[in-house]
């Protein structure tokens, strides 16, 4: 039987419309990339990918980076926002691109 949430409540929970969907992202670079391109790539990634598409990003690293994605207000991200991170990497000098399936990064 469905319980009756308060908005305050369902807001508080994250559950409803409230409700966040992320996914993680993993990806490492060639040896043979520099720090410098390496920023240089990080910063083409965080303006032609996340911030035209309303995402975050939380993470870093060196040569392998980690991380998850999220939208920078409540929301959900979309099978279109996976589509277009793993299109921006590919062509890039880097290797095992990987992106998880869409999950509640709150109870996920």
């Amino acid at each position: 039987m469905a319980k009756e949430r308060s908005r305050r409540l369902r807001k508080k929970l994250r559950v409803d419309e409230f409700q966040e969907l992320g996914f993680d992202v993993q990806w490492t670079f060639e040896d043979s990339v520099s720090e410098a391109d390496i920023d240089a790539i990080v910063d083409q990634f965080i303006d032609e990918v996340i911030e035209p598409r309303l995402i975050g990003f939380h993470g870093g690293g060196h040569k392998e980076w980690q991380g998850i994605i999220a939208t920078q207000k409540i929301g959900k991200c979309t099978d279109e926002d996976i589509a277009a991170v793993k299109a921006f990497w590919q062509g890039k000098p880097v290797k095992d691109v990987k992106t998880t399936e869409l999950y509640d990064i709150w109870w996920g």
